[in-house]
């Protein structure tokens, strides 16, 4: 059994197999699909926490990316199952968020990927910045990695 390494505790999960698909003309992993997995994992973690697309419109809120990072630490090739977890590690509740990402390979335990998303509150209908609406902060305080 392979031992998982998770940065932080408690990590929303989800699992993906590489397919034909994802591979590029290097016989690896489009750099691309990692981008596409982590951000489908942070909506099945806001979705999780019962803010998804409806809720968003609704609210005429959304936690916009402004900034996203990733560090590739190693390639994964067709069929190798990962793993992307994340968690919220910063939330200011006046206006800005971070989350973070990390991708381990399940047969061998590595890291392959961690990277790092700063969002910001937006008013859907107008694109600015606005503050987030009560049900934000009620919703993603409690999940907010304490500091240390």
């Amino acid at each position: 059994m392979t031992t998982v390494a998770w940065d932080y505790p408690n990590p929303h999960i989800c699992a993906v197999v590489v397919a034909p698909g994802d591979i590029d003309a290097l016989a690896h992993t489009n750099n691309g699909i990692y981008v596409n997995w982590c951000e489908s994992t942070a909506w099945s973690h806001t979705r999780a926490l019962g803010l998804g697309e409806a809720e968003y419109q609704a609210l005429d809120r959304a936690m916009a990316l402004t900034q996203a990072e990733y560090q590739y630490l190693r390639a994964t090739r067709e069929k190798d199952q990962l793993e992307i977890g994340t968690w919220i590690t910063r939330w200011d509740r006046r206006l800005t968020m971070e989350r973070r990402f990390q991708i381990i390979d399940m047969g061998s335990g590595e890291t392959v990927l961690r990277a790092r998303h700063e969002f910001v509150c937006i008013e859907i209908s107008t694109g600015r910045p606005r503050r987030p609406p009560r049900e934000f902060i009620e919703i993603y305080t409690p999940v907010v990695l304490a500091p240390g």
